[in-house]
């Protein structure tokens, strides 16, 4: 029986004797200097914004965070930039690039806005070799079903170019969070390749009828079944056998640097649900590689 890591320093001796090569982690940010810092202050604030302390485990500075990621095994990882107005996205998205163009490790990512020029940027960064979007439905505080939008989501589902899309409610609603439009965007275009964030937390269930009924819905597991989400949004373990069927849909997402927990615990979290080593085995490392084209 293979016993899930005590502490980050375990970690490596975990994915090992589950037979892996690593860790691919598809829910990772490193932002910008100054709007990483701001990130870091609204999670300071946390008591007033969510009624529960925050503490960032990782606030280090960016060759530190990377030193930690090495030394866990994560082979493979985004840095899942966000605007939270319009004008930022093709910024961010220059910023990016340049990041994952020194560091191999990194999975080139973008973003986008609802905003007039968001088709032109887009394909720009597609050209420049952008491998994942992040879109932050509350933080954006747009619809994604903006029209606006819509050749954009049309283009990402023709490339098959994954979305990690931050939609449930949790930890707080915005205007366009939840299941229903994700929903309707998924009837308009049925092949995005989307990655549901927080596995759709708190909207657990609703989330996993959109993984069970679009072929390229995934769900990553960004701080889900840890200590700190069950005391805020509980999951109902009689959706277990449902999150087990979907074991080729599920990934490991983390939201490294800005977790009040050791990255360790995630991975505990995700092994106390008792799921198997073939499950465990496909959402640390085949799934996300698969998605990705991580090889080891």
């Amino acid at each position: 029986m293979v016993a899930p890591p005590v502490d980050d320093a375990d970690v490596p001796r975990y994915w090992r004797e589950l037979g892996l090569p690593g860790l691919v982690d598809v829910h990772v940010h490193f932002l910008p200097e100054r709007v990483q810092a701001k990130v870091w202050q609204y999670f300071a604030e946390a008591e007033t914004h969510y009624g529960a302390p925050w503490p960032v485990t990782y606030a280090l500075p960016v060759e530190e965070r990377l030193a930690v990621l090495a030394a866990l095994g994560v082979r493979a990882f985004p840095t899942l930039p966000y605007p939270h107005r319009p004008g930022m996205a093709a910024w961010l998205n220059a910023e990016a690039a340049t990041f994952a163009a020194e560091h191999p490790q990194v999975l080139h990512s973008a973003t986008f806005y609802a905003e007039p020029d968001v088709q032109w940027y887009v394909e720009e960064a597609l050209y420049a070799g952008a491998r994942v979007f992040k879109v932050h439905v509350q933080v954006g505080a747009f619809d994604p079903r903006d029209r606006l939008l819509e050749p954009v989501w049309a283009r990402l589902a023709e490339t098959g170019t994954p979305v990690v899309i931050h939609c449930g409610s949790g930890p707080l609603r915005g205007e366009h969070t939840g299941p229903a439009p994700m929903a309707g965007l998924l009837e308009v275009f049925p092949r995005l390749q989307l990655v549901i964030a927080h596995l759709g937390m708190p909207e657990y269930a609703a989330f996993l009828d959109l993984a069970e009924r679009y072929e390229r819905v995934h769900l990553d597991t960004t701080m889900f079944a840890t200590d700190f989400t069950e005391r805020l949004m509980p999951f109902d373990r009689a959706l277990l056998p449902r999150l087990a069927a979907l074991r080729d849909k599920v990934v490991l997402g983390s939201d490294f640097p800005a977790i009040p927990y050791p990255y360790a615990h995630q991975l505990a979290a995700l092994h106390r649900l008792d799921l198997g080593n073939e499950w465990l085995r496909a959402v640390l490392w085949h799934n996300g590689a698969r998605l990705f084209g991580v090889t080891a």
